[in-house]
């Protein structure tokens, strides 16, 4: 018998991991009984900017980590912010994880984890400071295009395959913002109230499945609070959470600077704190401040005072072990690769594959003919986009601009020509250029009458990395496009019928100028062959297959984090929160009365409309929208939206026939009805028909994207599993589904339901 459960057990893959797991075991318990208390305690704080020690007594190496999560940033100095100036640190660029996120492809991501993974190898790199789960709540987060959309499902869908391939080159994914990250105005400090409900359902459930599916060895603490205690170190979200709750094995780390307090950083489960001074992000600091961070000698004081049990000290020093086994240690971890052909193809192919269309009169693909004019304009075909964005900056060895990209493809039988339109000023963090009007006025001019000479406009506008735009740091002041391009956008399509829109972002801005346009492309940060992709896509030698992540609203306040008022989103003084809903600061917030108030339309709630005054420490919020996030929310309310989550058209077309159920499992055949070929994705969401709680319209629980060619056609299934049709339940804390009628929607998007299905549970 016992033989044959081994075999069972190596069939499936186990017994090499329980092994394995064993193993790294056994040499943590080796090392822990060899160490002496300052040895232990400092693994647990930096030795520079991006480094933390090992133990040289025994051989155990430093901690090398990086930022990411879009390639290896360019190397920084040991001791301050400053570029280290190599000529050696230049990587493969690759796109955002919005357009990984808009791909819908879970293979990408694991090839794009995987060769970041090598790159960051070649480098030396020990953890890459990503991937990044935090959910969508607002279009003006600065952040968000890092991040993966609107929806935990595909989050979590995209993140474990990235995690798994990063780590399978001995590289530690460290995953991040931990949590409730939501936002960059107030970030250091904002205390965020939320229900447990929306809390597992929607903002912890990528974390969860980072941690469970994708195995992930480190975890990135967040600068907010939740419950007024600091993310970085919180008793709830790290002890009892991550750690007990999900069995999470590896390390966390804290945010650049986010610990505050010693005490709670040891008892809360804070295992390394990185930062550059114990106040936060000092410019400049003696080499002697990393013995004042919170668990540096402040720690090893209250140690040797018997104050912090052995199994405390152990276990932090065990985590920061298993951490460095796993990566600097590891066995068999090969050696990297840099910037390698396959690298810049992958990092291509992503970006095809995320490119979103929105909106086409049968202009693309651009087919001109010899001899056509084409006139590009707009800062972003020409400006790095790269830089800037804080963090996540990159060094790209080549990064394709889309100018070049369409002069390389469409140069040789046509001109093309260029003018800027409008201007950004330098890409900087935590500031931003202010430039005259006159100048935005001669550059608008130029263009529109330089587009009124020719036969085809392709505008390359959008976002860009600058401080309040996608950037670190800062989120956006307005849903409008920034330095006059409205007007521009409007002046073009005035002065050529054939101007194509291209749009770069990590989030949704408003489109004052929409109905006169042809066609509209959105492009996220695509990374060093965006030129190239973006070619590809107008060119039509690649059909467009992305697929939207997040919703695109067609006002501001259609997003109840800004219906609600400042309460909402940033933050209000704590004495100006409703008292109706907050209860006890040190209790989660109930979700039945925050949804039955967002039902009523805050009625019955006096909503304060202004922000504090911006002290320290004064701003906290309530995420009273609850679990209806994004299309959530748009669907419940029956609000119109501009762009659903989910939506991106294509060159072909594709015929859904009606779905059928057979058990639990639902099938539905699509073909491709037009004459090119194309993938689809093909969208599964679940719906609770009368539940005892307020529920979602329906929920994304599944996705795939098939590949068809002209005629061709594939019957897509899925499987329906218990988990399908739970929600998170306070009073129990557990996952519960109700008996009942449940209905299945097959969808082309969150508003383009092809077909229904139901069952009873």
């Amino acid at each position: 018998m016992k033989k044959i459960l081994l075999l069972i057990l190596a069939s499936f893959g186990l017994l090499s991991v329980r092994a394995a797991d064993k193993e790294l075991e056994a040499k943590v318990q080796a090392l822990l009984s060899k160490m002496t208390l300052e040895e232990k305690v400092r693994l647990s704080y930096a030795q520079t900017r991006f480094m933390s020690p090992g133990v040289q007594r025994l051989g155990v190496p430093e901690l090398y980590t990086s930022d990411g999560p879009h390639g290896v940033r360019m190397e920084i100095q040991t001791h301050s912010w400053d570029h280290a100036d190599w000529t050696n640190d230049s990587c493969t660029a690759f796109p955002a994880l919005t357009c990984l996120a808009a791909t819908w492809q879970p293979q990408l991501a694991a090839q794009y984890g995987r060769m970041v993974g090598e790159e960051a190898r070649y480098r030396n790199k020990s953890v890459l400071l990503g991937p990044g789960v935090n959910i969508y709540r607002t279009p003006l987060n600065g952040r968000n295009f890092e991040y993966m959309g609107e929806d935990p499902i595909l989050a979590s869908r995209m993140c474990v395959p990235y995690i798994q391939g990063l780590q399978s080159n001995g590289v530690a994914a460290c995953v991040k913002h931990y949590a409730l990250n939501e936002q960059e105005v107030f970030r250091n400090h904002v205390d965020v109230r939320v229900s447990d409900r929306a809390l597992y359902e929607l903002y912890l459930r990528p974390f969860h499945a980072a941690v469970v599916e994708g195995g992930a060895w480190s975890v990135m603490g967040s600068y907010n609070q939740y419950m007024d205690q600091y993310a970085t170190h919180n008793r709830r979200l790290i002890n009892d959470i991550l750690k007990k709750e999900w069995g999470f094995d590896g390390a966390v780390i804290s945010d650049w600077g986010a610990a505050h307090d010693t005490d709670e950083a040891i008892f809360n489960g804070l295992d390394l704190e990185m930062g550059s001074f114990t106040d936060g992000l000092s410019m400049e600091a003696p080499l002697n401040s990393y013995d004042k961070y919170y668990l540096a000698k402040a720690y090893l004081e209250k140690c040797r005072k018997g104050e912090v049990p052995e199994s405390v000290i152990n276990d932090k020093a065990g985590r920061m072990l298993r951490l460095i086994l796993r990566t600097s240690m590891a066995e068999n971890r090969g050696f990297g690769s840099m910037n390698s052909p396959e690298h810049v193809a992958t990092a291509r192919k992503i970006a095809q594959e995320g490119i979103v269309l929105l909106k086409n009169n049968g202009i693309l693909p651009l087919a001109p003919k010899a001899n056509a004019r084409i006139l590009v304009v707009g800062e972003n075909a020409v400006r790095s986009l790269c830089e800037g964005g804080g963090s996540s900056e990159l060094k790209a060895r080549d990064e394709v601009s889309p100018l070049r990209g369409i002069q390389e493809r469409f140069g040789n039988a046509c001109t093309v020509s260029y003018a800027k339109g409008y201007v950004s000023g330098r890409a900087m963090f935590g500031q931003a250029d202010e430039l005259p009007q006159s100048l935005y006025d001669s550059l608008r001019q130029e263009a529109v009458e330089m587009a009124k000479n020719v036969d085809y406009v392709i505008y390359v506008g959008g976002l860009n990395k600058n401080h309040f735009q996608d950037c670190e740091g800062g989120d956006r002041l307005t849903y409008n496009l920034p330095f006059g391009q409205d007007q521009l956008v409007a002046e073009l399509l005035a002065a050529n019928k054939n101007t194509i829109l291209v749009m770069v972002s990590g989030n949704a801005y408003d489109m004052p100028w929409l109905a006169s346009a042809p066609a509209l492309v959105q492009s996220w940060y695509l990374g060093s062959e965006s030129g190239h992709a973006l070619a590809d896509i107008i060119s039509g030698d690649v059909c467009p297959s992305g697929k939207l992540p997040f919703s695109f609203a067609y006002r501001l306040n259609d997003y109840p984090a800004h219906k609600m008022g400042a309460v909402g989103y940033p933050g209000v003084s704590p004495d100006k929160l409703p008292q109706t809903l907050t209860g006890k600061i040190s209790q989660p917030l109930n979700s039945e009365l925050l949804l039955q108030s967002a039902i009523k339309g805050w009625k019955n709630i006096q909503f304060e409309q202004t922000p504090g005054d911006g002290a320290k420490k004064d701003e906290s919020q309530i995420y009273g929208e609850d679990i209806l996030v994004g299309y959530r929310w748009l669907d419940y309310f029956k609000t119109k939206v501009r762009f659903p989550f989910g939506f991106g058209l294509s060159y072909t077309t594709f015929q859904y026939g009606k779905p059928t159920i057979q058990g639990r499992t639902v099938s539905v055949e699509v073909k491709n009805t037009g004459k090119v070929a194309g993938q689809e994705v093909v969208q599964f969401y679940v719906g609770d028909d009368k539940a005892s709680v307020v529920r979602p319209v329906k929920e994304l629980k599944h996705f795939d994207k098939i590949a068809l060619a002209p005629g061709e056609s594939k019957v897509v299934t899925y499987t329906i599993s218990d988990d399908d049709l739970k929600y998170f339940d306070e009073t129990r804390h557990a996952w519960v589904a109700e008996n009942g009628t449940f209905t299945i929607y097959v969808a082309a998007s969150a508003a383009d339901v092809k077909g229904k299905v139901s069952f009873k549970y």
